[in-house]
């Protein structure tokens, strides 16, 4: 039983089940429609209470409006968030994991939860 419990694990392995591709801000919109982990520096961001929904936008890869990618958290996700994330990770770096998206032109990838994006 422990063979074929490894054999599995090493089939996983060698066809990428657990591979995650790991790519830098500029990168992303060659990703579109992906899920990867996109690795930059976090210049800015805004947390807009008073508008529908409200977004966090964490601009990374330079300050708005040239960022490189957009790290949106809806306003019902900021509740799985022990910290106010537009605060403490300004000027950090970090590595963030989602599907990339587009809006407006602009690559962004939305997550709901902490465990999602992690401090390098």
């Amino acid at each position: 039983m422990l063979k074929f419990f490894f054999s599995c694990l090493c089939l996983i392995f060698i066809n990428g089940g657990f591979a995650q591709t790991t790519i830098q801000p500029k990168d992303a919109p060659k990703y579109i429609g992906q899920t990867v982990t996109v690795c930059g520096k976090i210049y800015g961001g805004k947390y807009l209470d008073a508008v529908k929904n409200k977004p966090t936008f964490l601009n990374m890869g330079a300050l708005y409006p040239n960022q490189l990618l957009t790290v949106v958290i809806w306003g019902d996700s900021r509740k799985n968030f022990s910290y106010a994330p537009e605060e403490k990770l300004k000027n950090k770096t970090v590595c963030v994991t989602g599907k990339v998206e587009t809006f407006k032109g602009k690559a962004q990838i939305t997550i709901d939860k902490e465990s999602l994006i992690k401090e390098q």
